[in-house]
Parts: structure tokens; sequence; C-alpha cells
């Protein structure tokens, strides 16, 4: 049995980390009535029980008991962890595992990724190797992170480049929180363009999810919910309500909106967690998915996004579940991925779906999603048994779909509206090791980036013979 190890860095990774080990353990508790620690779980959960020689664990609370997550925290300022720390899911997580300061990085790549990474190399470094350790075959590294702070940001980055030195065969699958155009951290466009260039170098895979797209989606479906339409009660189990995951408190603006980026982790790793007919190994993702190293932004779209509740979901509605993978108002960012390229696409179904379900409706779908000529037949698909609590089917596509430039475009403007006038530049170039040749070679590379994706999209409806030739990264 293969496991991971979950990095969360930063007050965005560690609040979406920490709603994922908590919706994880449910769905567990949820399959694994009597409480036995299996290879299901020891996938992201490791025993720490002595006192068990069978290894088996305690269903408390709906909970499972003795298990450690395989995680590592860091966060320049400690308060999101002290909350873990004082929650229920303390018991989780031990100081071998934890990494924080008290000043935070103050809304400064540089900060995060040249003070802080330099300072914290080695205690980081020691964390993932001891997380690393405790694996018998570890296949992934899963890092949570959002781009328009500073320790998120740039610390996150640093992570990502010393997980590439540290354990160069081990698969990096990041999930990215970009800011909106709204953002409250003015230099969230610097900190965002910065940290692009490290993606684009360090990762294997990088989901993208934009921080409008889930308000959207929040108030879409709390529009609806309060419609006094019939049939448009949501049920307190579905993806919408956050139950506070796993922090004490009430409940927090962002929480709804962690909840959703939660169920998106929850699925990629549904098939490393439990048992399927035709489960989704993890390295699979970049295997088939990324036919060309740069361009591995993989577009998560998410179905149910709730479930109502008095509707159960009749088989008549898998169809739709299907159509609502490619419908713009279920992906995580807002773009229109019918109207740009397919390079490929992964369905990762759950609940009791039968291949020839998908089958039929790739076929259905497929005359109106635009494939890249050379890989029409692009699909890789994963069938995983156990649904999400609450839910009788599920449905995840990832697509390396040539949208994603939209949003790399509308950063570059909100980048150059700064730059152009030397905004807080000062804040950036007075960190010891920062230069501003950073800046010139972070546009550089998303310039560079954009350009791929415009010269395949001149290929839609071409043979890529006739088409401009990609500049492939060596």
């Amino acid at each position: 049995m293969t496991q991971s190890v979950v990095v969360q860095v930063g007050q965005c990774g560690n609040q979406v980390g920490c709603r994922f080990w908590d919706l994880a353990l449910r769905e567990h508790a949820h399959v694994n009535k009597k409480g036995l620690y299996d290879e299901a779980l020891s996938s992201f959960f490791r025993n720490v029980d002595s006192r068990e020689s069978d290894g088996a664990a305690h269903v408390v609370g709906g909970r499972i008991q003795h298990l450690k997550a395989r995680a590592v925290l860091v966060d320049m300022e400690e308060g999101v962890v002290n909350e873990i720390l004082q929650g229920p899911l303390r018991e989780m997580f031990d100081s071998t595992q934890l990494l924080t300061d008290v000043s935070g990085s103050g809304n400064n790549w540089a900060v995060g990724h040249m003070t802080y990474g330099s300072a914290y190399r080695e205690q980081i470094v020691d964390r993932l190797r001891k997380a690393a350790e405790h694996c018998d075959c570890l296949q992934c590294f899963f890092l949570i992170h959002s781009m328009g702070g500073g320790t998120g940001s740039g610390l996150g980055t640093r992570v990502l480049s010393l997980l590439e030195e540290e354990f160069p065969e081990v698969c990096r699958i990041v999930t990215s929180i970009y800011p909106s155009a709204e953002d409250d951290v003015i230099t969230s466009p610097y900190n965002s363009v910065l940290a692009m260039r490290e993606l684009t170098e360090h990762a294997d895979c990088v989901l993208p999810v934009e921080n409008q797209s889930l308000v959207d989606i929040v108030d879409k479906i709390k529009h609806m919910s309060h419609s006094g339409k019939p049939g448009s009660a949501i049920r307190r189990d579905s993806t919408l309500i956050s139950g506070q995951g796993g922090l004490t408190g009430p409940e927090k603006p962002f929480d709804a909106m962690n909840n959703i980026v939660a169920n998106l982790f929850l699925n990629i790793t549904s098939s490393a967690r439990f048992e399927g007919s035709l489960n989704m190994d993890l390295n699979e993702i970049a295997m088939n998915l990324v036919p060309f190293p740069r361009l591995h932004y993989l577009v998560p779209s998410l179905t149910p996004l709730y479930t109502l509740a008095d509707v159960s979901v009749p088989t008549r509605r898998l169809d739709q579940m299907f159509s609502d993978a490619f419908n713009k108002d279920h992906q995580l960012i807002r773009a229109d991925p019918k109207h740009s390229l397919y390079l490929a696409c992964a369905l990762m179904v759950r609940g009791n779906v039968q291949i020839s379900d998908v089958r039929r409706n790739i076929e259905r779908l497929k005359p109106s999603l635009p494939f890249v000529s050379w890989n029409q037949e692009g699909w890789k698909t994963g069938l995983c048994s156990v649904p999400p609590v609450g839910h009788s089917h599920a449905l995840l596509a990832l697509a390396n779909n040539t949208c994603v430039k939209l949003t790399f475009t509308e950063l570059r403007e909100r980048f150059f509206k700064l730059y152009k006038k030397k905004a807080h530049l000062h804040h950036y170039l007075h960190v010891d090791g920062m230069e501003q040749s950073f800046f010139s070679e972070a546009i550089s590379s998303l310039n560079s980036l954009i350009e791929e994706y415009q010269h395949l999209d001149a290929t839609k409806g071409t043979l890529m013979l006739d088409a401009p030739r990609l500049r492939i990264a060596r």
C-alpha cells in the first residue's frame, strides 16, 4: 500500500488542510464501522496506538482514534495552527509535524521565500524527512497554499523546491488558491506572479482554484437555499455546510469556501484511500494529463456541489452529473473550457457507477469538447466505490485545458498595474537576497506560459504538423 503526505503552508493552506482531515476521518468512520486500522486508513494516517497489538482504533463520536495525519503544518503566524491544536483534531498532530513563527510574512513573497525559507530550511527538511520515514512506500506530496499572501506564496513555493531537492522521484501535486481582483492584499499580484514561476518550474501538477469562483459557488447555493422554492433546502451534510472543520469557535466567512477546496482534495485522494474497480494511481494524473512539462495546470470541477434535503439522486441523474462536470458553474476557476482546447481530461468518479456509464457519457459529451488533434482519446478514468458522506455519487473532473490562460492573463494585468508605477516594490527589494531580476524573470516565465497556451489554441481544428512549434522545457 502506498502513502502520501500533505504539506499545509500558511493560513489558507492550514485551514483547508484541517477541513480535509476532518472530512476524511468522517468518511473513514462511515465506512470502517469497527474502527480497525486498515490499508485504506494507512494511505493518509498512521497508527500510533502501541497498546493495540492488532492496530485497532476506537470510533468515538464518529471519529477513529489513535491516528496521526500524514501531514506537515507550516505557518509563520501561529494563530491557525494554535486553533487546530485547541480543536477536536488536536490529537492528530504532534510537535514533529509543526513549524510556526509569530510575526508572519507581511504579505510579502520575498519575506516568506527568502527570509523564512532560509531561516527555517533545515527544520522544514527535517519535518518532511520525518513524515517520509513513516511511509512504507511514499507515493505523493500534496502541497496546499494560497498565492496572495506572503507565507503561502513565498514559503509555500520554497517548500515546493525543497521537496524537489530532497525527494526528486516523488510526485508533487499542488493545490493553489488564487486571489480575486478585489483581494484586500494590495501586493497579491506581485506575490502570485513570483509564486507562479516556482509552480511552473517545480510542480508536477497544479490545481488552480480562484477565490472568486468559490465566492460565486457559495453565493449561488445560498441564494438557492433561501429562495423558498420547494425542494431547495440544502442538507446539513452537503458540501456547502462547513461544520467548522475541526477548528474552534463560530463559523468564519471563508469556511464554506475552504470546504469546497477540501472536497476537491477528498475526491482526488479517494482512489488512494478506498477500494474501487478502477482506481486511479496518483502518479497517473501527471503521467496521463501533462503532455508538456510546463503545461501542468489542471482545471478542477466538482459535482454535486450540494445535496438537496428531499432529493436522493436517482440513476437518471447520473448523466446530469457528467454534464455538470463540464459546466463552467461547477469549475473552481472562472473560464469556459468548451471555447478552448482540451489537451487531456481525467474523470474521478465515486459511488456505485459502472464503467459502461462512464464510457457512455464520454461518448455523449465528446462532440461538444474540442480536443487537441493528436490526443482525441486523451481520457483517464478512475472509479472509487465509496461516495462522499451524504452523497450517492460524486465526480471530480481534471481538465488540462488552455482556458487557464485567462486566469494567468488577468493576473498579469493586475501585476503590471502595480509594477509600472513601481508601487510597493521597495518592500521586496529591502529583503536580503531579493533582487529586481526576480520580478523580470517571473513575468518572463508567465509570458512564456501564456504564449505556449496561445500557440496550442491556434492549433484548434488543425493538425499539429501545421501549427506553430511549442517551446518544450528541458
